[in-house]
């Protein structure tokens, strides 16, 4: 793929989310426009060595605001993880434990961070599946519990996409 089609594919997170580019569509967002969001991650990957598809939809979400020209400041997108998906944030030794493969969400997860992605993870979630703290992803916050993290957050006005 030439270096003008990758940049235009995902301008602002590289190699996750892609995106069309699209011209004289509806519903564009602005450069001016508030588009933080809160996304609630419950799904797991195909299978213990694919990429978990919802992480990756929050790529797609920010080069999607890029190719519009909106830029997000850091902690303008936030993710709650729990549920069946709560292994993927996971340290790469612990998962190799479970799965016997590296996480497969590492980088993702390491290339949201650098867009100033917000990562929680549900502690009531961790504590079920057996997942002690030491084997979280550094860059991923312990909360709670997802249920307190959704409340708190919508009601401070954060939109929710879910999936």
């Amino acid at each position: 793929m030439p270096a003008s089609a990758q940049v235009a594919r995902h301008p602002a997170v590289a190699d996750y989310g892609a995106i069309a580019p699209t011209a004289q569509v509806a519903n564009r967002p602005a450069a001016t426009d508030d588009m933080r969001a809160l996304f609630e991650i419950t799904g797991e990957a195909r299978g213990p060595n694919g990429v978990n598809r919802s992480l990756e939809r929050v790529a797609r979400y920010l080069n999607l605001l890029a190719s519009s020209g909106v830029s997000t400041k850091p902690g303008d997108i936030k993710v709650i993880i729990h549920g069946p998906a709560t292994p993927l944030i996971l340290r790469d030794e612990a998962y190799q434990k479970r799965f016997n493969s590296a996480n497969p969400n590492t980088p993702l997860i390491a290339a949201l961070k650098r867009a100033g992605v917000e990562i929680h993870v549900c502690g009531q979630a961790t504590a079920g599946q057996g997942i002690a703290r030491e084997d979280i992803d550094p860059a991923v916050t312990l909360d709670l519990s997802a249920m307190t993290t959704l409340v708190l957050l919508q009601r401070q006005g954060w939109p929710l996409v879910s999936g």
